[in-house]
């Protein structure tokens, strides 16, 4: 029976990882250059945290399972719901602002589509205990600080920032009660991903008075902030939101991105605890998912239990990521080959001995060597090391019997004659 990949799933070659690691090694250097710790949490929780805390969007794409021990359990969707409850667990023992990151593995049972799998990976930072929109500013920043480092720049990407909080303030100023804005905001989030037909008729079904859908639908074509004052007339609420999103973009300007970012009151975050500032990233293109998408979420661990306490964070997938940097030709830096430093070949069968100990003594010294298992002709053997795209080959032949390699220059075609001891002290030297 031949079995197959489960669908949604990927399997990771040598080259797929080199992409894979490609992205994953940048989230990380760009997490620590931007003041973030490192954190991760185990691959299931109780399947009611899930339930409970994360809205029927994700609560519908679990993978759960029962255990022996007739506990429901669920493999990870997200990272946001452990982070809030690792948290709470220390919460007066951990310094603020508590600023973590993870790049955990996720699962979603969800039907595979592109940039969509049931498997991926995903990026995720986060800053709790700090309630100016500098935080969210700066997880802003982190995204974008990524994405310029991978290669991609404003004609590439855009980041399209709204306000959670102001959708709010303005639904209940035009008469949606609170109950229902969950429910309202769920269809808000898919008007950029529907036909607006078919957008009109999930609205019309989650508000029913015609006069509120209309002001509604009026705001939802807003592009300005200027509009959106006029939308808040004399609410309190409204205007306070209107302001933190004008201090964003003050800050996005001071921090040199903003030629990366716009408005858009379309962007709504389908997730139910979502409070504030909320933001999504997209390839220019608009062919595809967001790549990246955040906010705020404010009152995520005093629903776990916890003290109310702000926080805001955000997730990048590597699968929407992925064919855009494959797109753009990026991927090209990503590899396989050009990792071998050191390729030791040998001129006689006699002297393979020989160069296992030398290659020992190289990789000991903390140098990537590798070797031909059937030896055979040497030119045969620099074929091989050419192939695995080493730099430099070490050649044990005749000479070996004063203790002298040959040491040859892959790139160049050079070749010099030097002393083993001599050589390997240059290795311990280099670093």
């Amino acid at each position: 029976m031949k079995i197959q990949a489960v669908k949604g799933t990927r399997d990771f070659y040598p080259e797929d990882m080199a992409r894979r690691n490609f992205i994953v090694d940048g989230w990380k250097r760009a997490s620590i250059r931007n003041g973030f710790l490192e954190f991760d949490g185990p691959i299931f929780e109780y399947l009611a945290m899930y339930q409970q805390k994360s809205g029927d969007e994700i609560a519908s794409q679990l993978f759960a399972f029962e255990d022996r021990g007739e506990r429901m359990l669920a493999i990870r969707p997200e990272i946001t719901p452990t982070l809030a409850r690792m948290v709470n667990q220390r919460i007066n023992a951990l310094p603020r602002p508590i600023k973590w990151f993870s790049v955990p593995r996720l699962c979603r049972a969800e039907r595979p589509q592109k940039g969509r799998l049931r498997e991926f990976f995903q990026w995720n930072v986060d800053i709790i205990g700090v309630d100016d929109c500098l935080a969210d500013a700066e997880v802003i920043f982190c995204a974008v600080d990524y994405l310029i480092e991978a290669g991609l720049g404003s004609d590439d990407i855009v980041v399209r920032i709204s306000s959670r909080r102001l959708l709010a303030s303005l639904l209940e100023y035009f008469g949606i009660e609170e109950s229902q804005l969950d429910k309202v905001y769920a269809v808000l989030d898919k008007k950029a991903k529907v036909p607006p037909e078919a957008f009109e008729k999930m609205l019309e079904e989650a508000i029913t008075d015609a006069d509120k859908r209309v002001k509604v639908m009026n705001l939802m074509a807003a592009e300005t902030l200027v509009e959106l004052e006029q939308f808040a007339g004399n609410d309190e609420n409204a205007k306070k939101a209107v302001d933190e999103l004008k201090r964003l973009f003050e800050y996005l300007n001071v921090m040199g991105i903003s030629e990366f970012c716009t408005f858009d009151i379309g962007i709504v975050r389908g997730l139910a605890y979502y409070t504030g500032i909320v933001f999504e990233i997209y390839d220019k293109s608009q062919q595809l998912r967001a790549i990246c998408g955040g906010g705020r979420y404010d009152n995520l661990l005093a629903d776990f239990g916890g003290p109310k306490i702000t926080a805001t964070g955000m997730g990048m997938g590597d699968c929407v990521l992925g064919i855009v940097l494959e797109e753009k030709g990026i991927f090209s830096k990503a590899a396989v080959n050009g990792v071998i430093e050191y390729f030791v070949a040998y001129a006689e069968d006699a002297l393979r001995n020989d160069a296992l100990n030398i290659i020992a003594k190289i990789r000991r010294a903390g140098k990537i060597a590798d070797f031909s298992y059937k030896g055979g002709g040497l030119g045969k053997q620099l074929k091989q090391a050419s192939a695995a795209g080493a730099k430099q080959c070490v050649i044990i032949g005749q000479e070996y019997s004063q203790k002298k390699l040959i040491l040859k220059d892959m790139i160049k075609g050079e070749q010099v004659e030097i002393v083993e001891s001599e050589f390997l002290g240059q290795l311990k030297n280099a670093d």
